[in-house]
């Protein structure tokens, strides 16, 4: 299983980078919806749907939803991107209090239109994130460095939770995640936003500022999803990615931390 997710992961990485710096941006933003699609028919099945027919029809809604609002939310202008994105944040505000309270949150959330309406708030804002990312100047590194810096904090914390986890940190959703995984997590990537502004000669504390809050979500991001994945009975989201589970399974932290990530940058004077 280790030698199929190794290999699995290295060929995620090669296609992701070639789509990334080698497609030209219209067929990137295509290659993002695809991956978004994919990640709403997964997500269909958390929600409890199981016809076909109205699976598709749910992932081609959301899907719709993310183009649609990638498109025309920035030509209203930045008051209308940061309410977008604050109201997002607030969603995982929320999400935070369901996966805390699980599995007596349950009630509040257990219906197929309370879990299909969670669908579309998780992913639409996130979908709209990277879209908005990539379109931006330097819009390819924005990009990446969203991905880096969840990914830095998932390989932070399975390390330091794997050497000094002895804290729960949400026993009923994950077992296997730990506070001192976390804090392990956060100051990896707090390191590396420190290097990186060294290397660019920016104020240490932006990005700090810009990195911490976005990796400390991204960790809400994967707990949501085990959340609604033990309420199902399923150890993965899907089968597409061999070792991985599917797309949702590799994204959820990105579902997260793409909001708060955008919010961040605004919020320290980057034009989006």
């Amino acid at each position: 299983m280790l030698k199929q997710r190794v290999i699995t992961a290295i060929v995620l990485v090669i296609v992701f980078l070639s789509c990334l710096f080698v497609l030209p941006p219209v067929a990137f933003q295509g290659f993002v919806l695809l991956m978004f699609a994919i990640a709403a028919w997964e997500f269909s099945l958390l929600a409890g749907l199981q016809q076909p027919v109205v699976r598709i029809t749910f992932s081609a809604l959301l899907t719709l939803s993310v183009a649609a609002t990638g498109y025309f939310l920035p030509l209203i202008g930045q008051g209308a991107v940061k309410t977008f994105f604050s109201a997002a944040a607030l969603w995982w505000a929320l999400a935070l209090l369901w996966v805390q309270g699980y599995p007596s949150s349950v009630l509040f959330w257990r219906s197929i239109l309370a879990r299909v309406i969670m669908g579309l708030l998780t992913l639409v804002p996130a979908g709209v994130g990277v879209l908005m990312l990539h379109s931006a100047d330097n819009g390819q590194w924005l990009v990446l460095a969203l991905l880096a810096l969840v990914a830095a904090a998932d390989t932070g914390a399975y390390f330091s939770g794997k050497a000094l986890g002895r804290r729960k940190l949400a026993p009923n959703v994950s077992p296997g995640k730990s506070w001192e995984g976390v804090m392990g997590g956060l100051i990896f990537v707090a390191c590396l936003a420190l290097a990186y502004s060294s290397w660019v000669g920016n104020h240490w504390y932006l990005g700090l500022a810009i990195a911490l809050p976005a990796a400390a979500v991204s960790v809400l991001g994967d707990l949501f999803e085990s959340m609604l994945k033990r309420h199902c009975g399923v150890k993965d989201s899907g089968v597409i990615l061999p070792g991985h589970g599917g797309v949702l399974d590799r994204i959820d932290g990105v579902t997260a931390a793409a909001p708060v990530f955008v919010l961040a940058l605004l919020a320290t004077g980057w034009a989006l």
